[in-house]
């Protein structure tokens, strides 16, 4: 059950809610769960979200194409987006910046595998760090 409850705060902590998925896994590795445990529902959780991030993103492509393109600014700043997209990724672990990160990466329609292999591993490596500290 407390996986459960890890899940869901990390899943919700990785939308544009405010809320801290890291006090969350930090609660439950004092309240004596497994490393493993925690670090499989906080990242999955963590991963789902930043995906449902940018598909937000990618379908809100769809809706704002048409001004986007019809603008000097929003034209520019997709083609730098699409071009440098990958790199902001490795900022996307970062608390406040990083989940707004996801949906915009969505929207410049960077490939979704490489989108989740650098964001997943990033989140998962957030909570490894936060973990072994602890440890």
């Amino acid at each position: 059950m407390a996986e459960i409850a890890l899940f869901i705060s990390a899943f919700l902590a990785a939308t544009i809610l405010p809320f801290s998925s890291e006090v969350a896994f930090v609660a439950a590795l004092k309240s004596g769960m497994p490393f493993s445990s925690a670090m499989i529902a906080a990242s999955s959780g963590n991963i789902l979200a930043i995906i449902v991030n940018y598909y937000l993103g990618y379908f809100l492509y769809e809706a704002t194409k048409r001004k986007l393109f019809h603008s000097k600014v929003g034209k520019k700043a997709f083609l730098l987006g699409h071009r440098y997209g990958y790199y902001v990724l490795l900022l996307s672990w970062l608390p406040i910046i990083g989940d707004p990160l996801t949906i915009v990466v969505g929207l410049v329609r960077l490939k979704f595998v490489w989108f989740v292999i650098i964001a997943g591993i990033l989140r998962v490596l957030r909570y490894w760090a936060i973990g072994e500290t602890l440890l």
